[in-house]
């Protein structure tokens, strides 16, 4: 997960269900049982890269998964959506995802005389509790009255996606989950962190599970990046987690003082960066106003002899669009006076 990434949500799920284990723990849990039967977890392979523009990441994350479906090639694709107002266009946008996802496949297959299925998730996670409310199937978007529908059916691309609601589950059901720690701490928090002003005591009721993201593989450097999540969307500071470090001991207190401490100097730093920038864009302004009012001052010498000083004190202190109609002027004006009229 980067230290300060452009957009934490889609940091941190990825940071979290790009591991198979965790992913395959949230997939089990959507995937209809006959689907999930047939999946072989084992086989759960990351794919690099993502199909979501950077226009997008705000609104949504990607990870692909290359896996075995009954002995067959296939893929899993997981899209979760991190805004609070449903995409009308999902579905249509779910497709377009799917072809990339099989023309990818081709070109590292040319020789391919199938194409590989194709199993598409969507998780829809926001803070507000608002469901889902946009069509889940294609074929809902196509403008057709239902007697032309019945005749044309067959002909149109019918195709559907996965909904995981997650934005529509109370904490206790999502809880109840059975996720792996740092998958159902990831989904929790994307509904409960945001804004919040008590994280140190919502957190709480998962203070088993942050011990077991503490005490697994990489426990400190799993936590600062939760912290680091929680520090950036959240409103808590970090005296208010006292309770949730009395709870889990001095390790977690290490964890939240220290990435709170090394977001206020990298903020600061950003702060003096985007100053300095500042004034050097400031200054270049200022340079190249300056400038063309010395450009149009020696052409007018040029054409007109000696500008009295009046006149460039005039051109000194106009700003730089009116300089620029002046010197248009310059090129069929008779006299100063139908320069500056």
């Amino acid at each position: 997960m980067p230290d300060r990434p452009t957009n934490p949500h889609d940091a941190y799920f990825r940071h979290v269900l790009s591991r198979p284990a965790d992913a395959a723990s949230e997939l089990r849990a959507v995937l209809p049982e006959g689907v999930a039967a047939r999946v072989d977890w084992g086989a759960l392979v990351l794919q690099p890269g993502s199909f979501v523009s950077e226009e997008l990441r705000s609104r949504y994350s990607d990870i692909l998964f290359r896996t075995r479906l009954d002995g067959h090639d296939a893929y899993v694709f997981l899209l979760i959506e991190h805004q609070s107002r449903s995409d009308r266009f999902m579905a249509f946008r779910m497709l377009d995802y799917l072809v990339a996802i099989w023309n990818q496949h081709l070109r590292e297959y040319p020789d391919a005389r199938t194409l590989p299925a194709v199993v598409p998730v969507v998780v829809h996670s926001n803070h507000t509790g608002r469901a889902w409310s946009a069509a889940t199937e294609l074929s809902e978007l196509i403008d057709l009255d239902p007697a032309t529908r019945a005749v044309l059916g067959p002909f149109q691309p019918s195709f559907r996606f996965l909904l995981d609601d997650v934005a529509a589950l109370d904490l206790p059901a999502l809880k109840a989950r059975d996720l792996t720690p740092a998958a159902r701490v990831m989904l929790m928090l994307h509904k409960i962190a945001p804004g919040n002003h008590q994280l140190g005591v919502d957190l709480l009721p998962l203070a088993d599970d942050l011990r077991a993201i503490l005490d697994g593989p990489g426990g400190m450097r799993e936590l600062r990046c939760l912290v680091t999540y929680i520090l950036i969307v959240g409103d808590t500071t970090e005296t208010d987690f006292e309770p949730l470090m009395d709870r889990l001991g001095p390790q977690v207190k290490e964890a939240i003082m220290t990435t709170a401490e090394r977001l206020r100097a990298e903020g600061e730093a950003k702060g003096r960066a985007k100053g300095r920038a500042e004034g050097w864009a400031e200054g270049e302004a200022v340079g190249e106003a300056r400038g063309r009012a010395a450009t149009l001052v020696l052409l007018l010498t040029e054409k007109f002899g000696s500008v009295p000083a009046a006149v460039a004190e005039s051109v000194s202190a106009a700003d730089p669009a009116t300089v620029q109609i002046w010197t248009r002027r310059v090129l069929t004006a008779d006299s100063l006076d139908d320069i500056f009229r």
